[in-house]
């Protein structure tokens, strides 16, 4: 189980919030820590540590006012740290090489390829085509709706009508290398891990990274025992680094024991 390390960046600010507040209207969300930093610090802290396959996340459309600040942030991390994070949000055929070139390793898609509330074929083919099924992640993130998970798009605002389960994971491994799965109702709440997404996660066949509600480290524990070790994971709001209780140096060992 790897430790996944985040930069979530919305109007221009490095934050933690509360993932199922998140509003594209006015842009607003309920914010659990906004650091002093910028994502550029970050990067380099991280990369300090040799920790790659992080994830950036622009959290604002690319329609709003506030999307240029946020990516002139996200270029600033790439740049410091070339190769060692993912990056996405708004990302498409059209713009991704442009992410690529400035320094992300691969790049993180969920509304172009979920677009209208359901499974666009034709677009993941365009993106494949685009960057290569190794340079994409898809990011599955979901929401329960009744007994069961179903794709979040928009920032996790709008449902779809794919349900995740291990048939769309076989389904969609074959067109990129990795997921990237928050589990939206837990995120930033530091309620405990969704541990019924765990399990589900541990039957991917490539790579899976899963976040939303780690808050201790016997959450990382069991996190560990339901992904079978093959689950890897972002801690959040609950880290010191954004005035959490956990330390982030003691999760860096907690993960690499395990």
């Amino acid at each position: 189980m790897r430790f996944r390390p985040c930069i979530d960046i919305h109007n221009g600010k490095v934050k933690q919030i509360v993932g199922g507040s998140l509003r594209d209207k006015e842009a607003i969300a309920e914010e659990n820590y906004v650091s002093d930093h910028d994502a550029a610090w970050f990067a380099r802290f991280y990369a300090k540590d040799g920790l790659k396959d992080g994830h950036i996340i622009m959290l604002n459309p690319v329609s709003a006012p506030q999307y240029r600040d946020t990516r002139q942030q996200a270029l600033l991390a790439l740049e410091q740290a070339p190769g060692y994070f993912q990056l996405g949000g708004g990302v498409t055929p059209y713009n991704a090489e442009e992410f690529l070139s400035a320094g992300a390793s691969k790049v993180i898609v969920t509304s172009y390829v979920f677009q209208d509330g359901t499974f666009n074929r034709r677009h993941l083919e365009k993106l494949v085509t685009a960057v290569g099924k190794e340079h994409l992640v898809l990011d599955l993130s979901c929401r329960r709706r009744d007994e069961d998970y179903y794709i979040v798009t928009d920032r996790w605002q709008k449902f779809t009508d794919v349900c995740l389960n291990p048939e769309t994971l076989a389904q969609l491994a074959g067109s990129c290398s990795e997921f990237l799965v928050h589990a939206v109702d837990s995120e930033g709440r530091r309620n405990g891990p969704e541990l019924t997404l765990v399990d589900l996660l541990a039957q991917s066949p490539i790579p899976v990274t899963y976040a939303g509600g780690i808050a201790s480290f016997e959450d990382l524990e069991e996190l560990r025992s339901h992904g079978q070790g093959r689950v890897d994971v972002t801690v959040g709001s609950a880290l010191d680094l954004f005035g959490g209780n956990m330390s982030y140096r003691e999760v860096l060992d907690a993960c690499r024991k395990s």
